[in-house]
Order: structure tokens, then C-alpha cells, then sequence
């Protein structure tokens, strides 16, 4: 195995990773049903078996706190002094939806919240800024939230490509799960492949545009690193890539190896991928949670031991904005793992029928700032309770 990339200043990156998800999931097959075509198209065209649909209770706010909490749960608040809450799924055009986050989950009045939006990317940037954030005074720690619902019109193309998920990092000096090594490789370029104006709660996609988009950003972030000094390709262990659909990520790392005078079979390329895919395929898209979703999966999923190895991360946003670097997996990461938490958040969704999905997606919030209750349903610790004077109001669910 190559020798790891330099990180400074000991070494600073994620010590400690939890998911969260929703209520509810719909089987891409009842999907594929109701619209009379082969449920394949899904489960091979796009590699995609289930997506999450939040309960009327549930939002970006609550599956974030839910993460996060169990982060404090285990690590406390010693240190914090930061929450950076990336989202593509803002709830408010002024007020950082961390700040809810920040009470729900009882923080100090001593930490920065802020919320940075760029599409799908915007986490691997709060990861990026944390980092020089705890390179100025290694004593702090940022916890870096990314929580988003994917959302498209029913009937459209992308109505299978939907999901929901939140997943929050302790980032910290001497980290147990992976070091964030230097150099990064960046690409920005102005298109128009997806994006979702403010008049509009369902996103808008230039389906084919949106890969051409995603492949060319990710090569040109790859091209950058290169540049930068990064490792060669071959040199990596493992490559999460951001998830809009899994197979996306099979075309992003074909394109990858090509660019480096490597030729894999589709069957290597899955081998390679595997475990990076596990949870995004019972998911769904999750924006800016995608990529890391995908680290949780790799770590809690793969069967050897990944410690010292080199992983890549290659964030996408549309619009667009892309970013590759490595890590190293740390000795011991193991014991940091949360294999059997995620599994039962994926696993305790209740399944819906089409119906009863297609009821969910049309409900929509009022817009004139009466007063609105949500229906009790989520069995997660925090809940969406509803609106009065344009205000959102959020409870816990349990004491």
C-alpha cells in the first residue's frame, strides 16, 4: 500500500460519523408497478431499490438533530464551537436551519451556527472549512451537519431518483474514523444541469445535461488534484462518490480510470463500488448527505480492515461545483462504527403503498402563516410540529 498523504497540522478529519433517515420508504418496485414498466429499470438501470419519504412530521431539521445528537450522545459538547449545516433543502430564506438544530440538541450559546448551500456539495465544503477552523486552534471541534429530502414532480423522470437523509460528522485534531489528507482538487462551472428556484418545492433536472455536467466537474476536480500533488488512482482503496443514483457513481468512476489509462469491466467497477453503494441504494438520493453516506457504508460495510488505507471522496454539486481529496483511515476506527444504528434506521422504515406516497408528496405546507399541526407519526426523537405565524415549531419526542 502507497504511503498515506501528508495531513496537517497532526492530523485533523472526521472522528465520528451517524446517519439518520426517515419514517418512511417506498420499494422502487411499487414505484415500477404503478407505472406498468419492468421494475429493472430501477433496480439495474439506475441501481436503486428503495427511496426514504418523510412522515408530515419530519424535515431536514429533525433528521439533522437526530445525528447529531447521537454524535454528543457518545462524544459530548467539550470543544464545539462550530455547527455548519449544509442543505440544498433550505427551510428559510434568512435563518440557518442549524440554529433549530443548535436547540433541539441543547448546545451552548457559545457555538457559530451557519448554513451553506451549493447543491450536493456544500458538506464537503462545511468539511473543508472546518478543518482550517481546527488548523487555526486544534482544541475545537465542528460538527459538520448535511440533511436534505430529494424531491421531483410525480411522473417525471426523476421521480425515482427521491430520498431523504441526514449525516453528521464530529470533526476534530487526532480523528478515530479518517484523516483528511491534502491536497484537495476543485472545479467550478457555470450550468444549468439542475437547480430548484424559490418559487418552486420540487427540483428541476436536465436529466442528460446533469450527467454530462456531473462527469466533466468530477474529471476536472480530478485533473486539480493531480495537479495539486494528489496520489495516483490507483493508489486509493476506495472512492465514495456523491449518489444521485448509484449507477451514476459506476459512470463517474469508469470516467475516472479512463482518465487515468485504466480500461475495468462493468463487473470491476461494481466489485470496486459495492460497499460504498449499500446504503444509498436503500435510501435514495440525499444531496449533500450522499457522499458521506456513502463513507458510512464503506466503512460499516466493508469485510477487511481499511485501516491506513487510502479513500477519495468526489463531492458533487449541480450548478456546478466539485471537489476531490483523500483520506486515511485511522487504527482502530472499528471501535467508532455505528454498524448495527444504521442498520436498524434503514431497516424500522415503514413501507408505503403508492397511494398513500402519492398522498404524502402532495401535501404541502401553508403558505400565509396560519396556524398548522402535523400529525404525529415519526418515531424519531424530534418532530416538525407544525406553523403559526410563519413560524416553524419543533418538539421532542421523547424526555
Amino acid at each position: 500500500m502507497s504511503q498515506p498523504e501528508s495531513v496537517t497540522p497532526a492530523s485533523i478529519g472526521i472522528h465520528d460519523l451517524a446517519l439518520a433517515t426517515s419514517h418512511y420508504r417506498l420499494d422502487l418496485g411499487a414505484l415500477a408497478d404503478h407505472q406498468g414498466i419492468d421494475p429493472a429499470k430501477y433496480s439495474v438501470g439506475i441501481g436503486q431499490d428503495v427511496m426514504s419519504v418523510l412522515a408530515p412530521d419530519e424535515d431536514i431539521v429533525t433528521m439533522a438533530a437526530e445525528a447529531t445528537a447521537r454524535i454528543l450522545e457518545r462524544n459530548g459538547m467539550d470543544g464545539i464551537r462550530t455547527l455548519l449545516f449544509a442543505t440544498e433543502s433550505g427551510i428559510d430564506q434568512s435563518k440557518s436551519a442549524g440554529v433549530y438544530v443548535h436547540q433541539l440538541v441543547g448546545l451552548p450559546e457559545t457555538v457559530r451556527v451557519v448554513e451553506l448551500k451549493q447543491a450536493c456539495y456544500s458538506a464537503t465544503a462545511a468539511l473543508q472549512f472546518a478543518i482550517g477552523l481546527i488548523a487555526r486552534d486544534p482544541s475545537q471541534k465542528v460538527l459538520v451537519v448535511a440533511s436534505d429530502v430529494a424531491r421531483y414532480d410525480l411522473g417525471s423522470s426523476g421521480e425515482s431518483t427521491q430520498g431523504a437523509a441526514a449525516a453528521a460528522m464530529l470533526v476534530q485534531a487526532n480523528p478515530g474514523l479518517m484523516a483528511v489528507a491534502n491536497p484537495a482538487g476543485v472545479f467550478t462551472q457555470d450550468v444549468m444541469d439542475f437547480w430548484r428556484p424559490n418559487y418552486r418545492s420540487t427540483a428541476l433536472v436536465d436529466g442528460k445535461g446533469s450527467i454530462k455536467a456531473y462527469l466533466n466537474a468530477i474529471g476536472g476536480a480530478w485533473t486539480d488534484y493531480l495537479n495539486q500533488g494528489g496520489a495516483p488512482f490507483e493508489s486509493f482503496a476506495s472512492i465514495c462518490y456523491h449518489q444521485p443514483f448509484t449507477k451514476m457513481a459506476s459512470k463517474a468512476h469508469r470516467h475516472l480510470a479512463v482518465m487515468a489509462g485504466q480500461n475495468p469491466a462493468p463487473a470491476e467497477v461494481a466489485d470496486y463500488l459495492a460497499d460504498t453503494m449499500r446504503y444509498n441504494r436503500l435510501i435514495g438520493n440525499s444531496y449533500t448527505a450522499s457522499v458521506y453516506v456513502a463513507l458510512a457504508s464503506l466503512l460499516d460495510t466493508h469485510d477487511g480492515d481499511l485501516t491506513g488505507a487510502r479513500v477519495g471522496l468526489a463531492s458533487y454539486g449541480s450548478g456546478s461545483v466539485a471537489e476531490f481529496f483523500g483520506g486515511v483511515i485511522q487504527p482502530g476506527y472499528r471501535d467508532l462504527l455505528r454498524v448495527q444504528e444504521h442498520r436498524s434506521i434503514i431497516e424500522r422504515r415503514i413501507p408505503l403503498d403508492h397511494t398513500a406516497y402519492e398522498v404524502l408528496h402532495k401535501t404541502t405546507l401553508p403558505e400565509d402563516g396560519r396556524e398548522y399541526r402535523t400529525a404525529a407519526e415519526t418515531t424519531g426523537p424530534f418532530r416538525f410540529a407544525g406553523m403559526g405565524e410563519h413560524m416553524r415549531r419543533y418538539e421532542r419526542t421523547t424526555d
